[in-house]
């Protein structure tokens, strides 16, 4: 356990982990963690970067951690807590061809969740999609032996994992916790069943809506039932057959709600897959 002691369980643990680190001084970082109970908090480690600090190897992102802080104040939104005391309980290390989809978990937490706003089920779908990556994609890292192999790997989501259904599904809980995910089972304008055999998509402005080129109305039923119920492995059951069809809206509205055309982590995973191209002759 990494701890600087005094007062440390003062106050009840949180389940969290780092989303981001920025430097505080010399010595110390300021957090950004997503924990289960508070939602996003801004937390200061102080002496987390001396190198006799236990924490420098605990504080790392997609770390299952139990987190102790300073007590904090009802009337301070932007309240920046006090790290007391941190503990890694023990999750699997993030192999290297699963980071990118990783971090893209993390920028969407940081750019869509306010402050001290708690969301259970979705920390729930972000350990269990990290789980699913860290697993899925460890039993193939040992096929990337060089640097271009690897970048390979990373571009291209090589060695069975199913990437696309595992982040599809974590995007429709995002949405749906943020609260503006339409209900699938409807079209949004008339509210008028779907019917199973129509085709639909999903639009920012219009929410569900019949479209030629989109996924069955069986699909999105499904889907909706599977969010209802609660169970991530459903919800990526139903994700795997329609996956490609579920990219481009599903990218749509989180860009649309997010306010941005474009993620940091897509323009890195592109430049990945351009270093992974073979040089022309």
């Amino acid at each position: 356990m990494a701890t600087s002691r005094a007062g440390a369980r003062s106050q009840p643990p949180l389940a969290g982990y780092v989303l981001h680190a920025w430097d505080w001084s010399e010595s110390s970082l300021i957090l950004d963690v997503f924990t289960r109970e508070q939602g996003r908090l801004a937390v200061a480690a102080k002496g987390a970067k001396k190198p006799t600090s236990n924490l420098r190897a605990v504080l790392l992102p997609f770390h299952a951690l139990t987190l102790w802080l300073s007590r904090s104040n009802p009337e301070a939104v932007d309240e920046v807590r006090a790290l007391r005391a941190a503990e890694w309980t023990g999750s699997a290390a993030m192999p290297v061809g699963a980071l990118l989809p990783a971090f893209y978990l993390n920028e969407l937490l940081l750019r869509g969740l306010g402050r001290q706003d708690p969301h259970p089920r979705l920390f729930d779908a972000y350990a269990g999609t990290l789980a699913a990556l860290a697993t899925a994609t460890a039993a193939t890292a040992a096929t990337a032996v060089t640097a271009a192999t690897a970048a390979t790997a990373l571009a291209s989501n090589v060695g069975g994992v199913d990437e696309p259904a595992v982040l599809r599904a974590f995007e429709l809980v995002f949405l749906r916790e943020l609260g503006v995910l339409p209900e699938l089972g409807l079209v949004t304008l008339t509210a008028e069943p779907l019917h199973a055999e129509g085709r639909y998509t999903i639009r920012p402005e219009t929410g569900v809506t019949p479209a030629a080129d989109g996924l069955a109305g069986a699909a999105w039923i499904g889907l909706e039932a599977a969010l209802v119920h609660g169970s991530l492995d459903a919800l990526r059951d139903r994700c795997r057959p329609v996956a490609a069809g579920l990219r481009a809206p599903l990218r749509a509205l989180v860009h649309y709600h997010l306010g941005t055309t474009r993620l940091r982590t897509r323009d890195v995973w592109l430049e990945t897959q351009r270093l992974a191209e073979p040089a022309c002759p």
